[in-house]
This record gives C-alpha cells, structure tokens and sequence, in this order.
C-alpha cells in the first residue's frame, strides 16, 4: 500500500485569525509538506493543478521537479493533471523529463477538474469535457509509446511524423491513475487501459464510491487485464487530529465551517459520518481510514489532504509528526497483515521496467 498526502494549494484565510498567507507563503508550505512527507517516512507527495484564485499549483511539474532535488525516496504524483485543457504534447513531454530528473520516482493523475471558466481560458468547452479525455489521453498513450507518431483528432492540430522528445526514461512511460469521483465514463477508460482509477472520496458517502470503484473493477475484468480484484485502485481522505478527540474537533471546526468547497454546508458531524473525513484521535483515524477496504476492497493507494481551508503551516507539519508516529505503523502493519498475496502492489518505475524487460519490450 502506498500512502500519501495530496495539496489542493488554495490561499485561504485562516477563520482563526483572518491571515491570508502570500502565494509565496503557500508556495514554499507545499514544499514544507513534501519534505516532511519523505521524513516521516510517508510514500508518495501529489499535487492538484488550477489556474485560478484560490489556487497556486498551476505548475505541477516545477513543483515537482523542484521537491525531486531535495529528495531521495519520495514518489511524485498529481492530485490532477487536466487532460482536457492541457495539450497532450505537452504533458507528453513536461512529465518525461520530470521521470529523468527525478530518476523514475513520478506518476500522474489525470482528470477533467472542476472548474468550468478554465476551459476557454485554453480555448475549449467544456461540453466537450469527456471527449477531450477521451481522445487526448489515446494520444498521451501513443507519444509515449511510438518514437514517431502520425494522428489526427477533432481537439488539436494534426502531427506529422512527430516524436517527444525526451522519450520516456528507459522506454517506459509513467503509470497513469485516471480521477473521478461521479463519472462512470472515466473508470470505464481507467479499466479500458488496464490503468489505475483513482476515487477521492473526501466528498462522497460509501455507496457512490463503492458503485463507481466496483463498475471500475468489473470492467477492468471485462478487458482481460486480470481478475476483478487485482485492478489498481486508489483513495482519498482528510483527518484532523489531535491525541484527545473532542480537541481536535473543537480546533478543526472553523476550518471545516470556512472551507471553500464544503464550508456553509453540511454540519462537520454529519460529513465525517458520510464521507471519508476523520477528524479526532488517533486511533479514530486508524480504524476510519481501514474501513475503506470494505468500501473499495484491497486496494494500493491511499493519499490524505492534510492542508486545506487555511490551516497554517505550523498546524499542518504537527499534524504529519503525529501521524507519522502513531497512525502510519499501524495502516503499514494492518494492510501488509491483511492483504491477499495475489493482489498486486501499486506500480512503480522499477516494477513497470521489470514487466517491459520481461516482455522483452525494452532492454534489460
């Protein structure tokens, strides 16, 4: 199981005391985050990518890239990547070069976002939103895959003898998740490719992830990539924490009533009891955060958003000590005590080379 913290990277004021950080402020807390995600010993670091207020990441890739040079172990992701606004080409390439500079220790997850006014903003429409991830990502696949490719589609220029430069790093591509958390039509192509689907289910109650996670499986299945319980699935969630309970809900409230997604809507009691939101002890968090193989069964991936709605920094990093030492060798021993020797581990670099060597589709 690898897991995980994802940034959203929104500039929200803190409803503690009314301090905005600077972009500058968010920009380097992000950075903090990452570093302390490899300290604690934590797998994976993601990244959410927006183009507009309150938010900062429009740049995942420097970010990356940047976090790559100060670390040594941490796996690179997205929390989205928009396949829809952003040419394929671009990513194509943007996300090879970060495999290089980061020795292999980078994925991506792609989505459509949710944001509407951003798709003209890259002169698309968003009627077109699952046409476009559709046939970008048949492209992304084939820039990845072919030295030279020939294509043309109804979103992008048409190419001519093209090829990516750098290639992928020792031939093979990045793994890819595809995000949803309400379009079948998204794990469908996940389970198409024999990809991995990723559900953030910090905003949607068990039933909806479990029907969206169990269509992905089914058809994962349908496609011959494996049995339904071998297909590549991840979570999300959120915790707030402190050793008593009742401090931590009492802390965590005016964020949570603030929040710019969620805030002013549903009581904190009533969605930490629908979603995958955990706010209390430790222990709380444990037992929340392993009930979601009966939502989702065995699956790979588990990152939280532990920066959210204004919580400074200072909060933040005590936050991951805490759960790096009480929350983290728990899932570690729970998952490795529970998981069926024949569901695989979430692919990484080295694994996806071993497979390519295997099959003879790159050089040992």
């Amino acid at each position: 199981m690898q897991i995980g913290v994802f940034t959203v990277g929104d500039v929200t004021p803190d409803p503690t005391d009314g301090r905005t950080p600077t972009e500058a402020e968010r920009i380097q807390a992000m950075v903090a985050i990452a570093l302390k995600a490899e300290e604690i010993g934590l797998d994976v670091f993601a990244t959410g990518e927006h183009h507009n207020p309150p938010f900062v990441p429009s740049s995942p890739t420097t970010l990356l890239g940047y976090v790559a040079a100060r670390t040594e172990r941490l796996l690179l992701s997205t929390a989205t990547t928009l396949i829809t606004t952003n040419d394929p080409v671009k990513i194509a390439e943007d996300y090879a070069m970060l495999q290089h500079l980061s020795g292999g220790r980078v994925d991506l997850m792609l989505g459509r976002g949710n944001t509407g006014p951003v798709y003209p903003w890259f002169g698309q429409d968003i009627r077109d939103g699952l046409a476009l991830a559709v046939e970008n990502y048949a492209l992304l696949r084939r820039l990845w895959r072919e030295d030279v490719v020939d294509w043309e589609g109804r979103f992008r220029t048409p190419l001519q003898g093209f090829t990516a430069t750098p290639r992928p790093l020792d031939g093979v591509p990045p793994f890819v998740w595809h995000a949803s958390i309400r379009s079948p039509e998204i794990a469908e192509q996940a389970a198409y490719y024999g990809d991995g689907f990723f559900h953030n289910n910090i905003f949607w109650d068990a039933g909806h992830v479990r029907r969206m996670v169990q269509l992905y499986r089914r058809r994962f299945e349908h496609y011959g990539h494996g049995p339904a319980d071998t297909a590549i699935v991840g979570l999300g969630g959120q915790f707030f924490m402190r050793r008593n309970s009742q401090d931590a809900v009492r802390e965590f409230r005016p964020y949570f009533d603030n929040a710019p997604v969620y805030g002013h809507g549903p009581s904190l009691e009533d969605f930490s009891t629908l979603t995958a939101l955990t706010v209390g002890s430790p222990q709380q968090v444990i037992d929340k955060t392993l009930s979601f193989r009966e939502v989702a069964g065995d699956y790979q991936r588990q990152l939280f958003l532990v920066d959210h709605a204004g919580l400074p920094l200072k909060t933040v990093l005590e936050q991951l000590d805490l759960f790096g030492e009480e929350v983290l060798p728990e899932l570690r021993r729970e998952y490795a005590a529970s998981k069926p020797a024949h569901v695989p581990d979430a692919p990484t670099h080295e694994s996806l080379k071993a497979a390519a060597v295997a099959r003879e589709e790159v050089p040992a």
